[in-house]
């Protein structure tokens, strides 16, 4: 079986996970004024080698939301756009340069909201290992490849809180060398990780 036939059997299974909900983020928590959150899609692209990695990227610091954060390549869903595979795959083509072409796309996780007033659909892809990323400059920092067994591991994943604006706050956290994986990212992983049921094989 090749790895997004896995990929793409495990995401269509029955599942009894308790996927999170809304995002633990704690930076620049903004609403839409009619309260309706906007409409969103990351790609998480899985490189296909014997041991699997997942595309991030950090954001570059002079972004008006989430600087210097690490992310999946992604956005808001355009008019244009056909749907949330659609617009995961041209965010991922603007910020890193991975041509359409270049994704097998396998399926959909669970979606996420975040407290910046976004709902986020994550479109899983496959992708071949060792790809040159061009980086948009105005928005991408880096672009690194961390072991999907690893960030999809329960071990790595740390649940942790802090008070801010009066009220406790939840988030994940995944440290991995020195990337710091926090926020909507690492619960997106986390919900994946539920979802998928990953070990390596």
């Amino acid at each position: 079986m090749t790895l997004a036939q896995r990929l793409r059997a495990a995401l269509a299974a029955e599942h009894e996970h308790a996927p999170i909900l809304l995002s633990g983020d704690l930076r620049d928590v903004t609403a839409d004024s009619d309260g309706v959150p906007t409409p969103a899609a990351v790609l998480v692209a899985v490189t296909d080698r014997p041991s699997p990695g997942v595309i991030l990227t950090q954001r570059t610091e002079s972004l008006r939301r989430h600087a210097g954060q690490i992310a999946f390549p992604g956005g808001r869903i355009d008019p244009d756009d056909a749907d949330a595979s659609a617009a995961a795959l041209r965010e991922a083509r603007e910020e890193i340069g991975l041509s359409p072409q270049a994704v097998e796309l396998v399926g959909e996780a669970d979606r996420y909201r975040t407290v910046t007033g976004f709902e986020v659909q994550p479109v899983v892809g496959v992708i071949a290992p060792d790809l040159v990323f061009t980086l948009e400059p105005d928005e991408v920092a880096a672009v690194f490849e961390v072991p999907l067994d690893f960030v999809l591991d329960p071990a790595n994943h740390v649940e942790t809180s802090v008070e801010w604006q009066g009220r406790d706050r939840h988030y994940y956290e995944i440290a991995w060398q020195d990337h710091r994986i926090w926020g909507a990212t690492a619960a997106m992983l986390v919900n994946l990780s539920r979802r998928l049921r990953w070990t390596a094989r």
